[in-house]
């Protein structure tokens, strides 16, 4: 058998080559090793951590390689260090948490300009007996007459109407006392609202309540309106008819009788008198004919001066003749001071002026403009409030609350309450038409005053507001001297009757008390930039550092993930080595590659004698001619 192949037998190679071979090698090594790469990764997990606390410039990181050789300090510095890296990052968690809380800080700042007067709206508090529901009312104070009499053994006195042109109402006052029957006024026991009977002797009068009983439209369920203080039960039973009287009248403008010159006698304003297009005119279904100045966006009034000779000045008649007793129980007028595009809410702002009383007013004027967005819930112009604005006014809380709750009013009930705006499509609640709108109005008042509908939560404060700070000062007026003329004069002018000199007029006063004004806006506690300032304070407190030692720090971060990656891509290629090789080669192969070896010639025996050393680079192996000391023969 010849056998074909290189055979290395132990010889000697010459010192000085060896030692040259050994050199070329070492440089190339040094060469490649000192050739600087566009990416350094370091070896291990240490020498990355050695590196970064010898060169970084944040303080005590030096601490943990000097200190190496000694245990004590190296665990002492390590402790040290990561406390304080956990401190510093527990005061950023603290400024985080404050920035997207979102504080404010509240400024004040006091403007003096000339100052745009407010309106203002006055009412007769004088329920008026509008011809187009006279009838009616008589017919329900006939009514109211007799409960009276049947409850308290009150006889009411009634003023003289001519009933005789009531003849040809029959169908109609059958219709109304049906409807009163229906909800009738009766007293309760006070415990547990059990009727009995009313002439029991057994029973004083003090333990019982009054008030009005409102069933659904079966008859299965019914709502108990009981009152403490009996005249509140007769004031409110008389105005749930009373409403259902005036949802009746088809045309609203039926009710829209001014009579500006019996209730204002003087108006002046600046020293100049007021005239017509100063005011507009309005209908409450409490307070009666309201009037409101000011309210004109085109010729507003302004103030140049503070002081009552620089405001509004008004005289008006506070005598009631014809007004209904049983619906107010008061004298005098109201008012209320409101920005203009507003509606008057009297119920809410206004308060009531004294007959025979001159009311001086004054006025502060306060905005406040509150930051929107992420620093608070309000709205700009209502627009995203989930509340349809029934008002033709621009958006305040008060009105998107009414009509929140004329919705719901509507959507449960299937009628509109009498004294909020009308929705599209809807009509008045009238118990001719709507039989348990009353069990329905109370239940849902009763869910709104709880905040069941929900409607204070969505009605969102505005982010822009104006109100007015307002002190009223009283005098008696006119004096008792000067009484005389002054109604001697009203009667020549305004034709006024004199049947009560002390409680027939007052006079109101309204004006500015300073020439300045106060905004109370909100600015931002935290920016960006005040964000950056304090974290980059607590990492100066607590390293010393600047913004490059954070920039450091992050390339820290990023070669340890890297080496990370590194590492484990070294595990797994060095598992993939170490599976099982595949199958030896069979005996057949082995048959097939002897018999080519003849084909190749006569056969031939080579003999390389060399040194065995250690295997040089790839690019130290170079050709190298025939050894001295071996030489290759052919046999």
């Amino acid at each position: 058998i010849c056998v074909v192949g290189w055979v290395v037998e132990a010889g000697k190679m010459p010192e000085g080559e060896k030692t040259r071979q050994w050199k070329q090698e070492e440089e190339q090594q040094q060469k490649e090793e000192e050739q600087e790469g566009l990416i350094e990764f370091y070896g291990s997990y240490q020498e990355l951590f050695q590196f970064f606390c010898s060169n970084t410039t944040i303080h005590g990181a030096i601490r943990l390689v000097c200190s190496k050789k000694n245990k004590m300090k190296t665990a002492f510095w390590s402790v040290l260090f990561f406390l304080t890296f956990g401190l510093m990052y527990w005061q950023f968690g603290i400024l985080y948490r404050e920035y997207f809380s979102y504080p404010v800080n509240l400024n004040l700042n006091l403007s003096s300009d000339r100052l745009t007067f407010p309106a203002v709206t006055l009412c007769t508090l004088n329920p008026y007996r509008y011809s187009a529901i006279r009838k009616k009312l008589d017919e329900l104070d006939q009514i109211t007459h007799q409960t009276l009499l049947d409850l308290y053994d009150y006889n009411m006195s009634l003023a003289r109407r001519d009933w005789s042109t009531q003849s040809t109402g029959k169908r109609s006052s059958r219709s109304l006392l049906h409807q009163v029957q229906r909800h009738p006024l009766r007293r309760q026991k006070r415990d547990n609202l059990v009727n009995l009977p009313e002439n029991s002797p057994s029973v004083d009068k003090n333990d019982w309540k009054i008030g009005f009983v409102l069933c659904s439209e079966n008859n299965k369920d019914c709502f108990h309106q009981a009152y403490s203080s009996g005249v509140d039960a007769v004031r409110e039973w008389y105005s749930f008819h009373y409403i259902n009287i005036l949802a009746q009248v088809p045309d609203a403008k039926a009710l829209d009788e001014s009579d500006f010159e019996n209730f204002i006698y003087a108006c002046r304003f600046n020293e100049a008198t007021c005239d017509k297009a100063n005011y507009t005119h309005f209908h409450h279904p409490l307070y009666g004919n309201c009037y409101t100045f000011n309210d004109n966006s085109t010729s507003l009034w302004t103030s140049s001066l503070p002081g009552i000779n620089n405001g509004l000045s008004l005289v008006v008649r506070t005598e009631q003749n014809d007004f209904i007793p049983l619906l107010s129980t008061v004298t005098g007028a109201r008012v209320m001071v409101h920005d203009q595009n507003e509606p008057a809410f009297m119920d809410d702002g206004g308060f009531n002026v004294r007959p025979g009383i001159e009311t001086s007013i004054s006025m502060r004027k306060e905005m406040t403009v509150r930051l929107g967005g992420s620093y608070s819930d309000c709205t700009e112009d209502g627009s995203d409030v989930p509340v349809q604005n029934l008002y033709s006014s621009r958006y305040t809380e008060q009105v998107c609350i009414r009509s929140c709750f004329q919705l719901n009013m509507v959507d449960r009930c299937g009628c509109a309450y009498y004294f909020y705006p009308l929705p599209t499509g809807a009509e008045y609640c009238d118990y001719t038409k709507h039989v348990a709108w009353g069990y329905c109005y109370y239940k849902l008042l009763a869910e709104f005053k709880a905040d069941v509908l929900g409607c204070f939560h969505k009605c969102r404060k505005p982010c822009k507001m104006t109100q007015y700070q307002l002190s009223a000062g009283y005098s008696h007026w006119p004096s008792a001297v000067s009484e005389d003329w002054v109604f001697y004069m009203l009667s020549q002018q305004n034709k006024y009757n004199i049947t009560s000199k002390r409680n027939g007029v007052a006079k109101v006063n309204i004006f500015f008390e300073q020439w300045n004004y106060k905004t109370n806006g909100e600015s931002p506690a935290y920016t960006v930039v005040t964000l950056l300032s304090q974290l980059g304070n607590q990492w100066s407190l607590w390293f010393g550092s600047s913004v490059l030692s954070v920039m450091e720090l992050a390339e820290l971060v990023l070669d340890f993930i890297a080496i990370t990656f590194i590492l484990a891509f070294r595990w797994f290629r060095s598992r993939k080595q170490l599976s099982p090789p595949g199958p030896p080669p069979n005996n057949h192969d082995n048959a097939a590659f002897q018999d080519e070896v003849p084909a190749l010639g006569a056969p031939h025996r080579f003999t390389v004698e060399a040194v065995v050393t250690t295997l040089p680079s790839y690019n130290s192996l170079e050709p190298r001619g025939p050894s001295k000391d071996g030489e290759v023969g052919h046999e």
